[in-house]
C-alpha cells in the first residue's frame, strides 16, 4: 500500500529503538492462541442505555439500544474499520471492548482467553494489551500536566520507576515525529491538533499493546496533517505488530486504512467483509447508500440526489422486524415481521449480509447473488438490475 503524501511535517519521526526495559511492561505480550487463532471474538454484545421520558420522577423505564446483539472477530495484524451514520453505535462498542462502560450481556475472547472470566484473561493484563486514541486530542490529555509526563503516567502507574518511564516517553515521542527536548516541557494547549494526536498515540504505545482502537482519530485534522498520521500508523503497526479497530466516517480513509469493513446501523451489523467486498461489491442496500455519498472526485459525478431520504427509527424500542425497513426501497411484508440474519453470501468467503434478500428461507421476492438485485448509482438513483 503507497504512503499518502504529504508537504507539511513537524519534525522526522526517528527509526524505531529499543525502549527502556522492564519485565513488567518491556517484554512483548505472549501470542497465546498462534497466528490462526483471531485477536479478538466479539460474541452478542450489548449495551442499553435507560432513559426517563418525564425527568427524574417519572417511575417508567425505557432504553436506548445503543449496542444490540453484534459480533464480529479482529485477525491478528489486521485492521477492522466501523462505519456508519452518526448513532450507530461505533463509539459505543468501542468503549465496550475497552471496558470503559460494562456492556449488559454478551462475551469476548482475546486472543483464545474469555476476558474478564473465570481461567481467562484479568482485566488489568487485558487494558495492557489494548490501547485508544479518543477523535478529541486536546479532551484526552490532562491540561495541567507536560507532554511527557502524560506519556510516562501509565507506566509509573504499572511499576516502573520515574526514570524509566520518563526514558521511554521520550524515545516514544522521537518515534511519533516529536523531539522530545522541544515538546517535552509543552503543555497539550501548545500543541496543534496533530502534534497532540500523536502525543495521544505515542501514549497508546507506552504498554506494547496489541490492539489499539481508534476512535475518528484523524477526522479533526486537516488533510495534510491527516496523512501524515495514517502514514505514522501504518508505519506503527508494521514496527510493532499491531492490529487497529479504526472508527470513521471517512469512507476514503476506511478503504485506505483497513483491510475489513463492518457497517452498523441503529445498533446491529447489516453487512461485514474485506474492504475489496464492500467497496468492490456492496450488497446491502444501506451499505449502498453510504457508498453512493461519497463525495466523487469527477464534477460529471456529483451526487444530485441524496441516497437515502428519512431518518433512522427511535433508538428507544426500535420497531420489530428489520430497522432499515422504513428506509429501504425493497421493504416487504417479511421486513415488517421479522428481524434478518447476519448470514454469508453466496460464493464470497468472509463478506456476511443482514437482509431477508440474502436469506434462502426467506419469502422475500429478490434475492442477492453475487451481485445486489439493485444499484444506486453516482447521481444518487436507485435502478433495478439482475440477479447473479
Amino acid at each position: 500500500m503507497k504512503p499518502i503524501s504529504a508537504t507539511v511535517s513537524t519534525s522526522t519521526p526517528a527509526p524505531a529503538t529499543m525502549l527502556a526495559s522492564d519485565p513488567a511492561l518491556d517484554m512483548p505480550n505472549p501470542d497465546r492462541g498462534g497466528p490462526a487463532q483471531p485477536l479478538l471474538v466479539v460474541r452478542n454484545l450489548k449495551k442499553y442505555f435507560p432513559v426517563r421520558k418525564n425527568g427524574v420522577l417519572d417511575r417508567s423505564r425505557q432504553f436506548v439500544h445503543a449496542v444490540d446483539g453484534i459480533n464480529f472477530t479482529i485477525a491478528k495484524g489486521k485492521t477492522l474499520g466501523i462505519v456508519g451514520e452518526s448513532g450507530c453505535g461505533k463509539s459505543t462498542t468501542a468503549k465496550l471492548i475497552a471496558r470503559l462502560i460494562q456492556p449488559d450481556s454478551g462475551s469476548m475472547i482475546f486472543d483464545g482467553d474469555g476476558v474478564a472470566e473465570f481461567g481467562g484473561i484479568e482485566l488489568k493484563a487485558f487494558r495492557r494489551n489494548l490501547q485508544m486514541v479518543f477523535q478529541d486530542s486536546f479532551a484526552s490529555l490532562n491540561p495541567r500536566l507536560p507532554i511527557i509526563d502524560t506519556i510516562a503516567y501509565g507506566p509509573r502507574a504499572h511499576g516502573l520507576s520515574a526514570v524509566q518511564a520518563n526514558e521511554r516517553a521520550r524515545q516514544l515521542l522521537k518515534r511519533v515525529g516529536l523531539a522530545p527536548e522541544q515538546f517535552g516541557t509543552r503543555y497539550p494547549h501548545e500543541l496543534s491538533g496533530g502534534q497532540r494526536q500523536r502525543v495521544n498515540i505515542a501514549r497508546a504505545l507506552a504498554f506494547n499493546p496489541r490492539l489499539v482502537i481508534l476512535d475518528e482519530a484523524v477526522a479533526a485534522l486537516d488533510k495534510s496533517v491527516q496523512a501524515q498520521v495514517l502514514n505514522l500508523l501504518q508505519e506503527l503497526k508494521a514496527e510493532h505488530e499491531l492490529t487497529y479497530l479504526f472508527i470513521s466516517h471517512d469512507l476514503h480513509v476506511v478503504h485506505y486504512l483497513c483491510d475489513e469493513v463492518m457497517v452498523m446501523y441503529l445498533g446491529q451489523v447489516v453487512e461485514i467483509g474485506s474492504v475489496e467486498q464492500i467497496y468492490g461489491n456492496p450488497a446491502h442496500p444501506y451499505t449502498k447508500a453510504l457508498l453512493a455519498a461519497v463525495p466523487a472526485m469527477d464534477p460529471a459525478q456529483r451526487t444530485r440526489q441524496a441516497p437515502l431520504v428519512g431518518d433512522p427509527p427511535n433508538p428507544i424500542n426500535p420497531p420489530p422486524g428489520c430497522r432499515f425497513r422504513e428506509r429501504c426501497p425493497h421493504a416487504e411484508a417479511v421486513c415488517h415481521e421479522r428481524a434478518p440474519t447476519l448470514l454469508p453470501m453466496l460464493r464470497e468467503e468472509g463478506h456476511q449480509v443482514a437482509c431477508h434478500m440474502n436469506d434462502s428461507l426467506s419469502v422475500h421476492s429478490l434475492r442477492i447473488g453475487i451481485k445486489l438485485d439493485v444499484n444506486i448509482n453516482r447521481s444518487g438513483a436507485i435502478t433495478e438490475g439482475q440477479v447473479a
